[in-house]
């Protein structure tokens, strides 16, 4: 029950704050009735689920148990619950009646029935008001309510309050400009120049208290940065200043012109290598508040300006310089970074983090060529994106605005809590204030006066082992706004009857035999004694006859489970080298390891379920042995409203399953992607093309330039789909017979991602006239072979046929007598004067 409050206060009360506290009363179930008994102190039984305590004197009856009623009397039943403390709630500003105009339907928000006590399956907790402040200050301005509040959480026990947040009218803003003042941007800053008038006026329309600041940065004055040829560190190139780390020119300043001019007599300088020290400008520019002139109450945006890449931590080894950068502020009186070549660049965990504790939307806006690097580094830095430059940034003021727009239109909520010690789950219905309410942390399409709820779910999932770690502060706050909700936590991780300050804590309690502490009830032995009244001492070499009956759970079972000794009729659970892994009970018969471990987890995690007892609890949402599953089939239907799986799957542990067709398998988060719909693979084709491979329809500059300019693609060695982002696979083959991959993805309505595979999947190239002349020298060589193969052959067989002539002549017998009857047919006569002269 509320006390009573003023007027005022009442109202912002019935404004503020909405408690959701539920007790489900029901039968008992079986994880009560095994679970419970085997808790053997009161801090053990308050951290087991639906357990309470009973500290009544010479209670027959396990004290731990799980009855509602009828089993110990209340006033001694130790049964914390979820307590919740208003500490400081003030009133969200209001718009003013032009902002509210035609938007009555925000103002039921403001109806006393916005506030109620209501039941929760998840816990029972009591409201209590602590303090009620109105606003201090006509001027000031509440975005984010309530301001502080006191929670006490009990383990495993959610509780839920609401967190409102709206868009101020009129709200400061603070714009500080972060220029790259390399040689490459010497046209963009004569542009900027003349634009200072023109982009304070623009955002001036959108707030009346609007400053503006100027900074330059180039690099390291440090081999390889920069040259240090002592005529290059005076000029560095024509018409060029010597080169600096960073410089604060103008901090933030109402005087639009007093910018121009800044802009204008700052001067370009040069350095060697492509990537620029904007991390050391960012840095100082973000840390350095009192210089720059950032402003308490104010949405604080960086524009960060360049056309290159960036050095980041570590690249400070190439010029010698091995400190680390501390994150502090580094300025001289006349705005210079002092420390640039004494520190390393930061890294990016550092830059993310100075974001972070000073609430600043970083808006990169980069050149075409350098877009998809500053993507990658805006999805690491809280609250920053990434935008089109053009290439003498005429474009500067619409960017701004486009992208102030865009920032202020949403809010995104989130917390500092970097352990596994408390969840907290955020749930909205947005500007839907009749839609159903769904897990999300960021709402869009925010106009000024819009008022969003967000309902925070807090758990303690687990103790401390340090009792100091009890009482933690968290921050809950949107991202980009220095306004935030402080959570005091207390754990309710012991009973009051266990300190020292309750009335029955008794040391060397008689009803403990002197030898032990009395607290809720039961004896804490000192040292070696043991036993309900610690009436037995383990140094007792003997036990007494039944004793070691007392430590089984049946005959047939082992003595303390096999997992203890029995000392005096009490089973001593075995330690486990892992302090995290415990075995209790009163037979040691219960664990907190031995359950399911999908994918190495046990229980599927802590933001899952924790094991009990041998058996998976399941946390809120979830369910199944292992609590893989998700309890409802919510996650399974389609945004618009449709069949379960759109109609073509079956849903899973919350997971769509498509179904496999003739065509091929339906594909989508919601199996809404039949497999023969194209979807926007060929309106995207082209300009995918024309900008990762330079080939197609568009391959010329100017005409890829101008017809694809909504994304520009991803580039990586391998594509690869999220359906539960709802990504698209796209392949295609081209011109050139190349194959190429590309996915996209186009939820958000404002922005189409694509990722493009790196390099195209070719065939190999063929030469004709080689192949050509091989096939005519083929020809030819077998030709010249059939050739002298037949010689070879021909030859072959002439000496054959030769020899064997020869052979035949050699063996012939020939006759060489005369015939007598044969007469020479001539005669020959002699002159028988003739004396041979």
């Amino acid at each position: 029950m509320l006390p009573r409050a003023g007027p005022m206060a009442a109202g912002a009360l019935l404004l503020l704050v909405a408690l959701v506290a539920d007790t489900t009363l029901g039968q008992l179930s079986n994880y009560q009735l095994t679970t419970c008994p085997g808790k053997t102190t009161c801090s053990q039984c308050i951290q087991t689920t639906n357990c309470r305590w009973c500290t009544m004197p010479n209670f027959t009856h396990p004290r731990c148990h799980g009855q509602i009623e009828k089993y110990c009397p209340e006033e001694y039943t130790v049964d914390p619950s979820n307590t919740f403390q208003l500490v400081q709630g003030r009133e969200l500003t209001k718009p003013s009646r032009r902002v509210l105009e035609g938007q009555s339907e925000r103002e039921s928000y403001y109806s006393s029935s916005h506030y109620q006590s209501s039941s929760s399956s998840s816990s029972s907790s009591s409201f209590q008001q602590s303090s009620y402040e109105s606003e201090s200050a006509a001027g000031s301005i509440v975005q984010i309510s309530p301001q502080r509040v006191s929670l006490k959480l009990r383990l495993n026990e959610a509780f839920r309050f609401n967190v409102n947040y709206a868009q101020a009218e009129d709200y400061p803003v603070d714009l500080y400009y972060l220029m790259d003042l390399s040689k490459s941007m010497e046209d963009d800053k004569t542009i900027l120049s003349t634009l200072g008038a023109d982009l304070a006026s623009e955002m001036r329309k959108i707030t009346s208290n609007f400053k503006l600041g100027f900074g330059s940065f180039v690099d390291k004055v440090l081999m390889p940065y920069v040259s240090t040829v002592p005529k290059n560190l005076r000029e560095p190139c024509p018409g060029c200043v010597a080169p600096y780390g960073y410089h604060n020119l103008m901090p933030l300043s109402t005087d639009a012109n007093l910018f121009s001019q800044e802009v204008q007599r700052a001067n370009v300088s040069g350095n060697l290598d492509a990537p620029e020290g904007g991390f050391d400008a960012i840095m100082q520019a973000i840390v350095c508040r009192e210089q720059i002139g950032w402003r308490e109450k104010a949405r604080r945006l960086l524009l960060f300006s360049t056309d290159a890449g960036f050095h980041y931590a570590g690249d400070g080894k190439l010029g010698g310089v091995i400190t680390p950068n501390d994150g502090e502020c580094h300025l001289d009186h006349n705005g210079r970074y002092t420390h640039s070549t004494t520190q390393d660049y930061p890294s990016i965990s550092q830059i993310n983090l100075k974001v972070k504790q000073n609430a600043i939307n970083v808006i990169f806006a980069v050149t075409a060529e350098e877009l998809s690097v500053y993507e990658q580094l805006s999805r690491l830095v809280e609250g920053s994106s990434a935008a089109k430059l053009s290439n003498d940034s005429s474009n500067i003021v619409s960017l701004v605005r486009d992208q102030y727009n865009k920032i202020s239109s949403s809010v995104e909520m989130k917390d500092n809590r970097t352990d596994n010690v408390i969840d907290v789950k955020y749930y909205s219905r947005c500007r839907n204030t009749n839609g159903a309410l769904q897990q999300t942390n960021r709402c869009e399409g925010l106009k000024v006066g819009d008022v969003v709820t967000f309902e925070a779910h807090i758990t303690l999932l687990k103790c401390p082992t340090d009792p100091r770690d009890w009482q933690q502060v968290l921050q809950i706050y949107p991202v980009g706004i220095n306004e935030s909700l402080t959570v005091d936590i207390e754990m309710l991780c012991s009973c009051p009857c266990e300190h020292p300050s309750d009335p029955e804590y008794r040391e060397r309690a008689d009803e403990c035999s002197n030898a032990g502490t009395y607290k809720c009830g039961i004896c804490e032995c000192d040292g070696t004694y043991h036993g309900q009244r610690c009436e037995c001492s383990a140094m007792e070499s003997l036990l007494e006859p039944g004793m070691v009956d007392a430590c089984r759970m049946s005959n047939a079972s082992e003595e303390c489970s096999g997992r203890g000794q029995c000392v005096c009729g009490v089973c001593v659970c075995e330690r486990r080298p892992n302090p995290d892994e415990l075995i209790d009970g009163r037979y040691c018969e219960c664990d907190n390891f031995s359950c399911d471990r999908p994918g190495g987890l046990l229980c599927s995690g802590p933001d899952h379920g924790r094991c009990v007892c041998g058996q998976c609890e399941c946390r809120e949402g979830w369910t199944g042995p292992a609590c893989d599953c998700r309890a409802s089939n919510e996650t399974c239907m389609p945004p618009g409203g449709g069949e379960l799986c759109s109609g073509h799957g079956t849903c899973e542990c919350g997971t769509c399953r498509c179904t496999v067709t003739e065509d091929g398998r339906y594909t989508g988060r919601y199996c809404e992607k039949c497999p023969t719909c194209a979807g926007r693979c060929n309106e995207f084709k082209h300009c995918v093309q024309c900008q990762q491979y330079k080939t197609g329809p568009l391959a010329e500059a100017n005409e890829c330039a101008t017809n694809c300019t909504l994304f520009v693609p991803i580039p990586v060695e391998k594509v690869t789909i999220d359906e539960e982002r709802n990504d698209n696979k796209c392949t295609f083959f081209d011109e050139d017979d190349c194959r190429f991959e590309f996915s996209y993805n186009d939820s958000d309505q404002d922005k189409v991602v694509v990722t493009a595979q790196e390099n195209r999947e070719c065939p190999p190239k063929v030469f004709m006239l080689g192949i050509v002349l091989a096939v005519i020298a083929v020809v030819v060589l077998i030709g010249m072979a059939v050739l002298l193969l037949w010689k070879v052959l021909t030859s072959i067989h002439d000496q054959r046929e030769f020899a064997r002539f020869e052979k035949e002549r050699m063996m012939a017998k020939w006759d060489t007598g005369e015939n007598p009857i044969y007469k020479q047919a001539t005669t020959t006569f002699k002159n028988p004067t003739y004396a041979g002269k």
